[in-house]
């Protein structure tokens, strides 16, 4: 087959990695608009299990990432002047710009062209068999055929910055900082000896209220540095490079699509859909993508039959993620509901916020229910049930009451 792969992010970058394994006879290609090493985003996240699928279907790149991860096993939270540790499943965080870099790489080695500083539209798509829009969740592709594809996008109320600093955290760290204007927060992460990410965000009253819409990058970054001091511990914040244009405040976009294949034309990644970036699952989710389509295109000789396959596996799997995901965004949106708490039972829902239970439960009650049901195998049953049919319920009724 001769494959294009529209956008060099994770993704397409390893779907073209995994073709060339399974048929050195692809021609495949990847396009990407920016030039090699301009990536933007500091560092990724992820967990053991997909460090175990990755090293099933390509140990060599695995091994690669898996060596210049850092990692980290705990969380810990800080809320006024306390500081509250708990130990968590091990996590590991990798810059970008290395992943792409160990990618751009292996791909190169099976043969793989790649193709920088080309910019495909739509307009000027390259003679391919199977065209993959690998290109984001502002996908120039998917926004070709918007009626086809069906997307829907919902914007998320509170503001968010993605940053980095130098200060190297040794755990998956949170503060909580409460304002004249309202609570702002940050969480952070190491990715590398160096460096670590630093994403901070607010209400939109509170972004308003500090100054923060109007300020410029340098005068931002300096009030955010003075809230967050204690954690930062004398280390700046790192916005982007002024040839960059400036970090910026953004509302999270979550994206949907009713179907991801048009033809030839198939969506990967963020192109097909996005998950609010409290749960640090992007990165993982594109590379998943990635290894159901390669999978399909080799179960399946012809191409429509794959392209169905692919879609329907991957978004059955998406479901959970993605109630788990609007669910953790409605937490943090709701934020001051939990910081009534002390300390420990707040970090304690903190790590609870992907329950569909949690928003409809006072957080009290549902702070004791959960330690009960972890000494009672019929209230763990019971609370998996229930949540699940009180979110439907209470879903359904917002439905009626707006016809």
């Amino acid at each position: 087959m001769k494959i294009a792969c529209v956008g060099g992010g994770p993704a397409g970058l390893y779907l073209s990695i995994l073709l060339k394994l399974q048929d050195p006879a692809h021609d495949v290609t990847v396009h990407e608009r920016g030039p090699e090493g301009s990536t933007y985003g500091w560092g990724v996240t992820y967990w053991r299990g997909l460090l175990d699928k990755l090293d099933a279907h390509d140990p060599a790149s695995a091994r690669a990432v898996e060596e210049h991860s850092v990692r980290w096993n705990h969380g810990i939270a800080h809320v006024r002047d306390a500081a509250t540790r708990h130990p968590g499943d091990e996590g590991f965080g990798i810059g970008r710009h290395r992943l792409l870099e160990i990618l751009a790489g292996r791909a190169r080695s099976l043969g793989v062209r790649l193709e920088f500083e080309r910019e495909i539209t739509g307009r000027n798509l390259p003679p391919a068999d199977l065209v993959v829009a690998a290109d984001g969740v502002h996908s120039a592709l998917r926004a070709r055929h918007t009626d086809h594809f069906g997307e829907k996008i919902r914007t998320g109320r509170n503001r968010y910055i993605w940053l980095g600093t130098t200060q190297v955290f040794d755990a998956f760290t949170f503060a909580f900082v409460e304002t004249d204007h309202g609570w702002i927060w940050c969480y952070g992460y190491p990715f590398s000896p160096e460096r670590s990410t630093c994403v901070v965000e607010c209400a939109p009253e509170t972004w308003t209220g500090l100054g923060l819409h109007t300020a410029n990058e340098a005068d931002g970054l300096a009030v955010l540095e003075k809230l967050f001091a204690d954690v930062l511990d004398g280390h700046p914040l790192i916005g982007r490079s002024t040839a960059q244009g400036g970090a910026p405040w953004l509302n999270f976009r979550t994206l949907t699509n009713r179907t991801w294949h048009r033809d030839n034309l198939v969506l990967l990644g963020d192109a097909a859909h996005s998950t609010h970036y409290s749960i640090g699952a992007g990165t993982t989710l594109a590379l998943e993508d990635a290894i159901a389509l390669a999978g399909a295109l080799r179960e399946h000789t012809a191409l429509p039959e794959a392209l169905a396959h692919y879609e329907r596996e991957r978004k059955q799997a998406l479901l959970s993620i993605q109630s788990a995901a609007r669910y953790s965004a409605q937490w943090y949106e709701n934020l001051p509901r939990y910081l009534r708490l002390p300390p420990d039972r707040m970090f304690a829902l903190l790590g609870q916020r992907h329950s569909p239970l949690l928003p409809y439960v006072p957080p009290q009650l549902y702070y004791r229910m959960d330690k009960a049901a972890g000494q009672s195998e019929a209230l763990r049953r019971l609370k998996r049930w229930l949540g699940p049919k009180v979110a439907r319920t209470v879903h359904a009724r917002a439905l009626a009451s707006r016809k």
